[in-house]
């Protein structure tokens, strides 16, 4: 399941009784995000995706909370549920040989499926929807009705784009969320952290004296070249092609009319611009997804140059803040489809769990199939070897019994199973741009717990008791008298 635009994937949601329009005049000045945010935090039946379609002096409507529960995030990606997203991938990347010409079909099939999915050559159109207004002569912000989501916010800000850069050297195409502030009309502030790959092609241009970086700022089209800005995808390897699978089909792009970029031709809304990498500003303070403002910081400045819309199009929007918010669902769809590809460096690896109390970066709770003394060490150091988790603050290994996603039990071992002057590794490392508790930025300390029963040869010597449980007699007994009971 794949979808030709944003408005598509509203029309799914509201056959799926999963959307509400609101037609009382709303400000996308704070009320927005007050709205939106208590239902965030409400009952499961109240949380569903608002479509704003009443904003004095805008035209457009406002989507937000588009992917705010499991089963929103699954069908925005092509699923029913998110566990299908890691079950199709495992298949993928199998690294079995086939036991029979059944397997091998298969296995082919799935590989074929792949390459057709993410496409040889770039699919590309010239009569693009997203050009069916172009603004290139007085190109205007003012236009669309940008967020301020929090009170002390430095101002407006773009919360749910897809910023695409190239390298200015290699020259592939890098895409990221990052929010951008609005300066004025024709000015933007683009916030890319410094882990992330946006800001590395800033310092490539600067390296290479490179006076500006075409960009394009992608709003809507279908969710899941949305979603995939937000992936945390290996240096060069360009985030439409995970789009392109998770979608079934290519992303089909379009030239940019002003800057030599491609942009997907189903957007809603495209902002196309240079970034000088030698001019920075102000950026913030912004009430972020740790729930903190974060500072004023100096960031890129990016100078609009053209604006390319739909005729019909919808403004995409997210907050962050105090969790749970939209942007732990989405985090979650990352959860389940990257664990395959953790499982082929750790392979013992049985779940993972990014809880919304954790922010992401802070708590990353690791189930394991252990095997050897030090085996939670191993995985512990492994995963801050891995790509962005290599900024985890925290991370917890139990059992392979233990199910993670279930944070009463994980804590229930995480407190009963430790010995705090023995199973405690602390460590020095990077930690996430935003992270406010480290005295240094981006750098500080860092807790691996091993919450896993203990060996002999780790030095526990009393023998490890074993877990209460009721015996399969007795809970098969139960079950047969259970509704007689009239409990």
């Amino acid at each position: 399941m794949s979808f030709d635009s944003l408005s598509d994937f509203i029309t799914l949601l509201e056959n799926r009784k999963q959307l509400l329009r609101i037609n009382l005049p709303v400000s996308p000045i704070l009320e927005i995000t007050e709205i939106t945010d208590r239902v965030c935090k409400g009952p499961t039946n109240r949380n569903k995706a608002l479509l704003f379609e009443n904003l004095p002096e805008y035209k457009l409507p406002v989507l937000i909370n588009a992917f705010g529960s499991a089963e929103r995030m699954a069908w925005a990606l092509g699923v029913e549920d998110l566990d299908q997203l890691n079950l199709k991938l495992s298949n993928l990347i199998d690294t079995r040989i086939p036991q029979n010409k059944r397997e091998a079909y298969e296995r082919g099939k799935d590989l074929l499926g792949l390459i057709r999915s993410i496409g040889l050559r770039p699919k590309k159109t010239r009569n693009a929807p997203v050009q069916q207004i172009v603004q290139r002569d007085n190109p205007s912000l003012d236009s669309l009705p940008i967020l301020q989501c929090w009170p002390k916010d430095g101002g407006r800000f773009i919360t749910l784009p897809q910023v695409i850069t190239r390298d200015p050297t290699s020259k592939v195409r890098n895409v990221g969320m990052y929010r951008l502030q609005i300066v004025d009309e024709r000015t933007l502030l683009v916030h890319w952290q410094r882990h992330k790959g946006g800001a590395e092609h800033e310092r490539v241009a600067r390296l290479t004296h490179k006076e500006s970086i075409p960009a394009a700022v992608v709003l809507g089209g279908d969710p899941a070249c949305i979603w995939c800005a937000s992936a945390p995808l290996p240096p060069n390897i360009d985030e439409y092609l995970l789009a392109g699978y998770v979608r079934g089909r290519p992303v089909e792009f379009v030239n940019c009319v002003s800057q030599p970029l491609e942009v997907p031709a189903d957007a809603d809304i495209i902002i196309e611009g240079t970034i000088d990498p030698n001019e920075h500003s102000p950026e913030g303070p912004f009430g972020d997804h740790t729930g903190y403002y974060t500072p004023i910081e100096p960031f890129p400045v990016f100078h609009v140059t053209a604006i390319t819309q739909r005729e019909n199009p919808v403004y995409p929007a997210t907050i962050v803040g105090i969790p749970p918010q939209e942007d732990y669902w989405m985090g979650k769809a990352t959860e389940r489809l990257f664990l395959p590809l953790i499982r082929l460096f750790l392979p013992e690896i049985v779940d993972i769990h990014m809880p919304a109390e954790g922010v992401f970066h802070n708590l990353v709770l690791v189930s394991i199939k252990k095997r050897f003394p030090g085996h939670a060490r191993k995985v512990i150091f492994g995963l801050w070897g891995l790509a962005l988790l290599s900024l985890a603050k925290a991370i917890v290994v139990v059992d392979e019994w233990v199910d993670v996603q279930n944070l009463s039990q994980a804590a229930w071992q995480a407190l009963g199973n430790v010995d705090w002057s023995h199973n405690v590794v602390i460590a020095d490392g990077p930690v996430d741009h935003l992270d406010h508790a480290s005295y240094l930025h981006s750098f500080g300390g860092k807790i691996g717990i091993d919450a896993t029963a203990k060996l002999p040869e780790e030095g526990y010597t009393r023998g490890w008791p074993e877990a209460v449980q009721m015996s399969a007699e007795v809970k098969a007994k139960v079950d047969e008298i259970w509704k007689e009971l009239g409990i």
